[in-house]
């Protein structure tokens, strides 16, 4: 029975600001670091095997930060991100002899990112609340078709991120893999909605905190068998 384990990043400097922030790269906090480091001692008594994070730094560090602060985690193997080789601002350098079977694989890939909130990056949530009221904020950020102005709806975030579960995370599952994603608030709810089957209704109540671990146990033939917030 293979683990799937599911963390948002840890709390961001914009988030600590209440902005919004989208596809705008801020890193962790202090705060967020100190999360992150709470995630991994959370985390410790499962092995990893591989590990898939967004392009973001927030959730780059996160992942990082649950991959070396707690020894039992990667089990003496050496965590090492995979850079997409096809990327042409890639120098391509990072070609290395030795045992690869002593590392776990760090795929980092922008169909993880958070959800583009256009036009509302960078604004302060409780102005853009003052400014266009409570109910149309709450729907541009929970709803799975209201899109913010100029940016995606949980619809849209979905279309890349539940077919690159599927191609990708799900694979390495099937195959008996523990699998850590780091990644952001909507793109892991669009994925927990494709995992547990939520409708559309039950959308706007998934509330995901910053750095909590959520531990799915998945049989090869994809079913979850159960389900824990640690």
């Amino acid at each position: 029975m293979a683990k799937l384990i599911l963390i948002r990043h840890g709390q961001s400097t914009w988030n600590a600001a209440n902005r919004f922030s989208g596809w705008v790269d801020v890193p962790l906090s202090h705060l967020g670091r100190l999360e992150a480091i709470a995630a991994a001692k959370k985390i410790r008594n499962y092995r990893i095997d591989v590990c898939f994070t967004s392009l973001l730094v927030r959730a780059i560090e996160t992942s990082a930060i649950c991959l070396t602060e707690c020894e039992k985690t990667c089990a003496g193997k050496s965590p090492v991100f995979k850079h997409n080789a096809s990327d042409h601002h890639w120098h391509g350098w990072d070609n290395y002899e030795g045992d690869k079977s002593q590392e776990i694989p760090i795929f980092m890939c922008a169909k993880l990112d958070e959800r583009y909130y256009g036009n509302l990056q960078g604004l302060n949530k409780a102005q853009t609340t003052e400014k266009f009221g409570e109910d149309m904020v709450h729907e541009w950020r929970r709803s799975f078709v209201k899109r913010p102005p100029g940016g995606e709806s949980l619809e849209d975030t979905a279309k890349r991120t539940i077919p690159f579960f599927q191609n990708r995370i799900f694979p390495h599952i099937k195959d008996g893999d523990n699998v850590l994603v780091s990644a952001h608030g909507n793109s892991l709810r669009s994925i927990i909605m494709y995992i547990d089957n939520l409708s559309i209704e039950e959308i706007p109540n998934l509330e995901l905190a910053t750095s909590v671990p959520i531990v799915y146990d998945i049989n090869e033939q994809g079913k979850v068998t159960s389900s824990v917030i640690i």
